[in-house]
């Protein structure tokens, strides 16, 4: 017995902690701010980046919290897992009673929308008029017994009071698909050279960059000459599971999709060929190497690092300094040496020129190659999401747009062989809500029936 009173403390306090409204608002807050650090914080990448991006002790943070991978961290799965039961809760304990209710009888006279009609005839004729006038206006009719009372119950839109389940239903629905996602899905960013390939390290396929094309279209303004990508075109050879090369076109806006992995066209940029010399001997390393914007490399032999920061399409061929023209026209790179990690000073070279930086060793920008940056994404909770968001708008639709009311109606005999039929009404939405329809049907049935409206 003491363990039974036990338990049923601890269901009272678990059913009022996850029935509250106030706590189920506190989760889906949390949930917020945990997506919201989900957006900012970038996800699944080197630890190395978080702590060039942030301070040391923000970067440990962001590492020991999981919050590089927040989206698949025991915080966020377990605050879906709360919602999840929290919304459970409330539907069994809240939303179903206050929805559902059970048929009983009620005290007429106590209801805000109530009405006595006093009706001549028998006791059968009588209910059958009620009845039939109800059923004529599309009301559905049950008839109940209580204490030898007879008792009718009228629902119209009755089923829209299961408007808030669907919209739950719904929920849950898109929870199960962002849930696949984080299990079975992923998503990642990659940068192709125009004549190179790279592999996708969670499907294995293989992307082949043909050749990347851009438009840029100059368009004269009141402030001036404003130049307009667009269009970004990358030509691919693509081997999936199939192991059969797949020509195919990405464009901004058209992915591709891979054994059902999309791939986005998200960026450009422009990798760089050098020539490094010694006393006129060229280092074939280097000359091998395509470097992308933001990479470096070590000069032999010396202490000395070459950052190849920024590819300059257009130099001003008057002042000498990098123009706002994107197009391919005088171009050349923009470069910082440092000495020991100390700065050693940065340049602006022209293409086929060169940069001494001393003790023999000549660096000349040779050629440039378009490079092509990838985000690809796969995800299988796709269908589950798009499905549970059409049943949430569909039990939103259902909850604000329909409107279930339940009359309740009783006849009791009455003074000179008359009957009182005795009607209330009650909605989900209170009632306010069906005041006038209400009104409107006691004056229909009066006008037909009534022998005297009290």
């Amino acid at each position: 017995m003491v363990q039974k009173l036990a338990l049923n403390t601890y269901y009272g306090d678990f059913v009022r902690t996850f029935g509250n409204v106030l706590f189920a608002v506190s989760l889906f807050v949390v949930w917020g701010i945990l997506t919201l650090i989900g957006v900012i914080v970038d996800q699944g990448k080197d630890p190395a980046i978080y702590f060039g991006s942030y301070p040391a002790p923000i970067a440990r943070a962001i590492l020991r919290l999981r919050f590089d991978n927040i989206y698949h961290s025991p915080w966020y799965v377990g605050i879906i897992a709360l919602i999840l039961t929290s919304l459970t809760v409330c539907t069994f304990k809240r939303v179903i009673p206050a929805r559902l209710p059970p048929l009983r009888p009620v005290k007429i006279d106590k209801i805000p929308l109530h009405a006595s009609i006093d009706v001549a005839g028998d006791e059968s004729s009588v209910r059958e008029r009620v009845e039939g006038f109800f059923r004529s206006r599309g009301w559905q009719l049950r008839k109940r017994a209580f204490d030898g009372t007879e008792w009718t119950f009228a629902d119209k839109h009755n089923w829209a009071r299961r408007g808030v389940l669907v919209a739950h239903i719904g929920f849950v629905i898109i929870a199960a698909g962002t849930t696949l996602y984080w299990a079975r899905g992923f998503s990642g960013e990659t940068v192709v050279v125009t004549g190179q390939s790279v592999q996708i390290p969670q499907t294995k396929a293989i992307l082949h960059l043909n050749d990347f094309a851009y438009t840029i279209t100059p368009v004269l303004t009141k402030g001036g000459m404003v130049y307009q990508p667009t269009d970004y075109v990358s030509h691919v050879t693509v081997v999936g599971n199939e192991g059969v090369p797949k020509p195919m076109t990405v464009r901004v806006n058209h992915p591709i999709d891979v054994d059902g992995t999309l791939y986005y066209q998200a960026s450009y940029g422009f990798a760089m060929n050098f020539t490094l010399a010694h006393d006129g001997k060229a280092v074939p390393a280097l000359a091998q190497r395509a470097l992308l914007e933001g990479q470096n490399f070590d000069v032999p032999g010396t202490r000395l690092t070459v950052s190849y920061d920024r590819f300059v399409p257009t130099v001003d061929r008057a002042s000498g300094m990098p123009s706002a023209d994107p197009r391919v026209n005088n171009p050349a790179v923009i470069l910082t040496v440092s000495d020991a990690g100390q700065p050693a000073g940065s340049a602006i070279v022209p293409l086929h020129s060169w940069v001494d930086l001393g003790s023999g060793w000549r660096l000349v920008p040779s050629h440039y190659l378009l490079y092509s940056g990838f985000q690809y994404r796969y995800d299988p909770g796709i269908p589950l999401v798009g499905i549970g968001a059409l049943v949430l708008v569909a039990g939103l639709l259902i909850s604000f747009y329909f409107l279930p009311a339940r009359l309740y109606a009783r006849v009791d005999p009455a003074s000179g062989g008359r009957w009182t039929v005795g009607l209330a009404a009650t909605t989900v939405k209170g009632y306010d809500m069906f005041e006038s329809q209400f009104r409107g049907l006691i004056s229909e049935f009066s006008s037909e029936y009534a022998m005297e409206t009290p």
